[in-house]
């Protein structure tokens, strides 16, 4: 699995979003990659020092239309901590 693979896309909420004050990231992932595999592909891709990786599976949750149910796919979340002095540009606007 290539780094580009490992890493789907950044998440953008408000809770994340404050998380960035204090240089924590977060990012869904590969259900099947693990944190080495995570820390290398946010280091090559962005060029920055990854201190710490914590690492979530996300239940989907029920969604209903009237009568049918169905559910949300399960997916990971990771929350990357930088080395301070570290930063990705990409979530800044």
């Amino acid at each position: 699995m290539n780094d580009y693979q490992v890493i789907i896309r950044p998440l953008i909420t408000e809770k994340n979003t404050n998380l960035m004050e204090v240089n924590k990231y977060s990012f869904e992932v590969a259900r099947e990659a693990n944190k080495a595999q995570i820390k290398r592909a946010i280091e090559n891709i962005f060029q920055v020092n990854v201190m710490n990786v914590h690492t979530m599976n996300v239940r989907g949750k029920m969604r209903r239309r009237g009568r049918a149910v169905g559910y949300q796919r399960n997916w990971k979340k990771a929350i990357v901590t930088l080395v301070d002095g570290d930063r990705i540009d990409l979530f800044e606007g």
